[in-house]
């Protein structure tokens, strides 16, 4: 079952290349953190909504957003697909699939593929609250950049109130 708005996310940490691991702690954060779980780099929708975000970069960072992408794909896949793209954010790899079962964002079957990452959207507040929680068993389905902004945004100001 995917975490919902008000449960406390787990931390956790994964390779984002070969030999390099991030942890990912919205209590530590500073602000607002953005776990985007996406099915698999290189695919079409996955490079429309980084390169989206990549594109209004602007907006994002200023909102003081950390954002983490993350997929079942290796981290030497994630690393190329970052590099290619140019992403401004770090691209995580569950290549051993825990976190994204952790977070009810794995597949059990897509298309005859076990594992797969679903396509979903977290914010997580800076008391490492889940502030939004967004999850789609369709991988052609988009995420709403809006609604994220938008979570994004209040989760910013109830860190600096």
């Amino acid at each position: 079952m995917a975490l919902s708005v008000g449960d406390s996310a787990p931390v956790f940490t994964l390779p984002e290349a070969p030999g390099k691991t991030v942890e990912v702690d919205a209590t530590k954060a500073g602000g607002p953190v953005v776990v985007l779980f996406f099915p698999l780099a290189f695919s079409g929708v996955c490079t429309e909504e980084f390169c989206t975000i990549r594109n209004d970069w602007s907006a994002w960072s200023g909102m003081n957003a950390s954002v983490y992408g993350v997929s079942i794909d290796s981290p030497f896949a994630n690393a190329k697909f970052r590099e290619i793209e140019n992403l401004p954010f770090p691209l995580l790899s569950d290549f051993n699939k825990t976190v994204a079962a952790e977070w009810g964002a794995l597949h059990d079957d897509l298309m005859g593929l076990k594992g797969v990452t679903k396509r979903a959207a977290f914010v997580i507040g800076a008391d490492g609250k889940v502030a939004y929680a967004w999850v789609s068993d369709d991988p052609g389905v988009q995420i709403d950049f809006a609604a994220v902004k938008q979570a994004v945004e209040q989760a910013s100001a109830a860190t600096a109130s």
